[in-house]
Formats: structure tokens, C-alpha cells, sequence
């Protein structure tokens, strides 16, 4: 598993160096077994070419490092527009001159040549703050990372040509559990990153949060649960959703989430290479928001807000402090989450006793994201850095926030206070759903 750039007092370069270098290696790996005409194309309007994901990962670092650390001019002329997701919208990046195969690899290694020359010399481009803890680097890691996972949702939506990860590692098995719900109880916490190690801007700055009495999942929705839904004519009634997910519904004209087909007289699940009849033990993946507060509603329950989540995936109450992750500070090992995507599919409820929260609420890092009912916006104080871009040009009631990470998130990435984003009618995240009520 990686490991994140903690901050030590001087930058460390040969740990940077070999950071980098496995994250690249991963993404190699995992597009390794794919042949050049399907990393081309685009399967999806809403996910890009994979050549076009793999050279915005090189622009990204080359931008970062050898731009602005060292003020280089750029490698490739118009890569920089080429690779540029504002330039070029996803629908559109299909039909650029994207390059061939032994360009591509061959800008990739220019540019970590070059990164690995800037960390030598010790560059900042004039903003120490880039360069404290690893900050920039670990920001460059952690973007392709995020990134891997993207490839991956790109990788699952093959169903003419199955994509066969190059090596998976196996699950532990479900262990006998009363899923039910736990009780959160009312009280001030405190939410968001602490500053210490790396977090991105819009996880900053931890500040008090009250939250009133409620009633949390043990566990995310499983398949099983879920079927219930779609047998209860969950698709064809409109009481469950709400006036914009009917509209949703109407205009998508979907029967079940995105990776489940219909055999014979019940329905299988594809989770990558693998097609499986229905896992009822398994957390429900590929449902968009407006599914999920369906879901949700139809069982008399809601989602629960952003706050809510973090207060039951990360407070200690013993301590009065929140906990980096789950289960404490140490960070996701096999023992404890399902992260780092070479399981490929989410593990069965009850399978991570050991990551159970202080309150035990169980899975609420790894196997899938969870929607919650929160708009994305600006915690108190926010301040953009080290680029608007990032996070402060989505703030609004356009997204919804997801938590937790999936089983394709890699364990840098997949920290309690990490907040990821989307459109609620987005349904090719690995994302899923965990349940609350109030305490009345």
C-alpha cells in the first residue's frame, strides 16, 4: 500500500522519489492489460479516453513541479491545452489529436525525469509553503491516484471487451452480523482536517460542529437490501423519490443500478472482469443520489448528512478528538478497510470488524463511497491553496458530497476527512449508500 508524505522537518527525496514511483507503476499496471484502441476510445460521454487520463496525470505533475517549482517551460508544445480538463469537456476529448502510444510513454518519463531533477535541486518557486511536508509532491501523487480511480470506473463500463485486472487480491469472508443501526448521540464535535499531514484545501479547517440525536447504519445498504427495493416496484412507483430524482428516473428510464443485469427470472452483478449472480451480502455500488435518498425514503429512513457521517465514521467521544480514520490513526491495512483496488469489487458487510468506528459503525471507509444529503460547500474559514480550481469553482448546491472511499481508492486518498464530489445523477462512481433517521 502507498504511503502518504507525513511532514517531517526537512523534505525527504528519496522518500518522494520512491512515492512517485509506485504510484506510477500502479497506474501502468492496471491500464497494462488493456490494448491501445480501447485505452483510445471513449466508452462514456461522461468519462474521458484513458490516453487523454494519463496524459493530463503527466501535465498535472509537469505543470506542478517543473513549472511552477522551477518556472520550465513546457515539454510538449499544446499538451498544456490538450490535457487541460476546463480547455476540453469530457465529451470532447475523444475527438483530439490524442497521442500514440510511444509518445505518451515517452512524455510521461520526460516528465518525471524532469520531476525527479527539480526535487534535486530544491526549487519552490517562491512559495516555501509548496515545498513543507512534501506538499506539492504528495498533492502529485495523490492526484493520480484519484485519477487510478477514474480509470477504473472507465474500466468497469467495458462490457464488449471485460476488463481482466492484472492480479487481485482476495477478500476476507462475511462473518455472521445483525446489521441494524447504531445511535450517534447529540453533541459538538469536531469536523475536518486538522492541518497535520497532507489535506486538501476544502477539507480544512476543523471546526465545531453540533449535531442533534440520530441513528446511523451499522452498515452500507447491501445488494440484498436493495433488491428488496427494486422488487417492491421501487423503479415504477413514484412515491419514494423526490421531484427532481422522478424526473431523473423518467428521463433515464433505469430499472437498477449501473452494474446489475437482469437473468432469467432474478439478476446478476458485474463487478470488473467477474459477472455474479446478485451477492445479497455485499454493499450495493453504481447508484447515483437520486437513487440512493430513494432508497432511503422507501425504508422510512434518509441520508445522512455530511456532518452526521464524519461524526460517526471518525469521533472519539473517550477522547474528545476525532480520529484520522475509523478505527484510529494508524493508517488502512488489509485487516481494516477494503482500499488500494486490487480487490475490485466491494468486500461483504461484517468482513472489517477491526475498522469498526468508536461507535461501531462498521465499512465506513473502503468498499464504496457513500452519498450523503450535504451540498458541497466551503467549511468556515476556507481558503483556496494552492489552486481556485480544486475545490472553491464547484462550491454550490450543484454537487452532493460522497465519503468514505471505495474499494478502487488508494489508502493515501482514503482518509476520514477526504471529500469527494459529483453530480447526483452521476452513477459510474463506486458509490453507495448508508441510511440514518433521526432519534424521534
Amino acid at each position: 500500500m502507498s504511503t502518504t508524505l507525513e511532514s517531517p522537518a526537512t523534505l525527504e527525496r528519496d522518500v518522494v522519489a520512491r512515492r512517485l514511483a509506485e504510484v506510477r507503476a500502479r497506474t501502468l499496471e492496471l491500464v497494462g492489460v488493456l490494448d491501445w484502441p480501447t485505452l483510445r476510445r471513449q466508452h462514456v460521454p461522461i468519462l474521458s479516453p484513458m490516453v487523454w487520463d494519463l496524459g493530463h496525470v503527466g501535465l498535472f505533475e509537469e505543470t506542478w513541479i517543473g513549472q511552477r517549482l522551477a518556472g520550465r517551460p513546457p515539454l510538449v508544445d499544446g499538451y498544456q491545452r490538450m490535457f487541460d480538463p476546463v480547455s476540453n469537456p469530457r465529451p470532447t476529448r475523444e475527438g483530439l489529436p490524442l497521442p500514440e502510444p510511444a509518445q505518451l510513454l515517452d512524455y510521461l518519463q520526460r516528465v518525471r525525469a524532469e520531476t525527479l531533477e527539480v526535487l534535486a535541486s530544491g526549487a519552490d518557486g517562491g512559495d516555501p509553503r509548496l515545498l513543507s511536508g512534501g506538499y506539492v509532491f504528495e498533492m502529485v501523487a495523490e492526484h493520480e491516484e484519484q485519477h487510478q480511480e477514474t480509470l477504473l470506473q472507465a474500466m468497469q463500463v467495458l462490457e464488449s471487451a471485460p476488463y481482466a485486472p492484472p492480479r487481485r487480491r482476495g477478500l476476507p469472508p462475511p462473518r455472521p452480523v445483525e446489521p441494524g443501526m447504531i445511535r450517534i448521540p447529540a453533541g459538538r464535535f469536531a469536523m475536518g482536517a486538522t492541518g497535520e499531514g497532507f489535506a486538501y484545501d476544502n477539507e480544512l479547517r476543523s471546526h465545531e460542529v453540533d449535531v442533534a440525536e440520530l441513528w446511523i447504519d451499522r452498515f452500507p445498504v447491501t445488494h440484498g437490501e436493495y433488491l428488496a427495493f427494486v422488487e417492491d416496484e421501487g423503479y415504477r412507483r413514484r412515491e419514494p423519490w423526490s421531484d427532481a430524482g422522478w424526473a431523473w428516473l423518467r428521463e433515464e428510464g433505469v430499472e437498477a443500478p449501473g452494474n446489475w443485469s437482469r437473468a432469467g427470472g432474478g439478476w446478476r452483478v458485474r463487478f470488473m472482469d467477474r459477472v455474479l449472480p446478485l451477492p445479497t451480502d455485499v454493499p450495493v455500488v453504481h447508484v447515483c443520489y437520486w437513487e440512493a435518498d430513494a432508497y432511503a425514503r422507501w425504508a422510512g429512513k434518509r441520508l445522512p448528512t455530511e456532518a452526521e457521517w464524519e461524526k460517526a465514521a471518525l469521533w472519539d467521544p473517550r477522547l474528545g478528538r476525532a480520529r484520522r480514520y475509523p478505527w484510529g490513526d494508524q493508517p488502512p491495512n488489509t485487516d481494516r478497510a477494503n482500499v488500494d483496488q486490487l480487490a475490485f469489487q466491494p468486500a461483504p458487510i461484517g468482513a472489517f470488524p477491526k475498522g469498526a468506528s468508536a461507535y461501531g459503525v462498521e465499512q465506513t471507509l473502503g468498499d464504496v463511497w457513500e452519498w450523503t444529503a450535504s451540498d458541497f460547500r466551503a467549511y468556515p474559514g476556507f481558503a483556496a491553496y494552492p489552486y481556485a480550481e480544486y475545490s472553491e469553482i464547484f462550491f454550490g448546491d450543484q454537487y452532493k458530497v460522497l465519503r468514505g472511499g471505495s474499494w478502487a481508492t488508494r489508502p493515501a486518498v482514503a482518509r476520514g476527512t477526504l471529500r469527494n464530489w459529483d453530480y447526483p445523477i452521476r452513477r459510474q462512481i463506486f458509490a453507495g449508500i448508508r441510511c440514518a433517521r433521526g432519534a424521534s
